[in-house]
């Protein structure tokens, strides 16, 4: 991801998630803000509760990577953020990566 594409903001950051529209997997949950604007934002979140900073960081450059591969499914005019769930921590590349094609292809 280029750095303009990424939500810096906590404020914003917040209020993406206070719009309370999302899509639910197993592995994460992508909360969505719809803009004006022809490119779209994204921001990781991981908890604590996943593990120390090390794994936090290798789930982000994951789901850093995912977001890039997948950039084309992600509808323009929405920003969103990627609250990453404890089930990635057992869940492969390849387990994450369908998981986030799959929940596109439903809308």
């Amino acid at each position: 991801m280029k750095k303009k594409n990424i939500v810096k903001d906590n404020r914003y950051f917040n209020q993406i998630i206070d719009n309370n529209e999302f899509l639910k997997s197993n592995y994460f949950i992508i909360y969505m803000l719809k803009t004006n604007e022809p490119e779209s934002k994204f921001g990781i979140a991981t908890g604590k509760k996943l593990g120390n900073a090390v794994i936090r960081n290798k789930l982000k450059r994951r789901y850093r990577s995912l977001v890039d591969e997948n950039k084309l499914l992600f509808p323009k005019g929405f920003d969103y953020i990627i609250m990453v769930k404890k089930a990635s921590l057992q869940a492969s590349f390849k387990e994450i990566n369908d998981s986030i094609k799959e929940i596109f292809k439903k809308e």
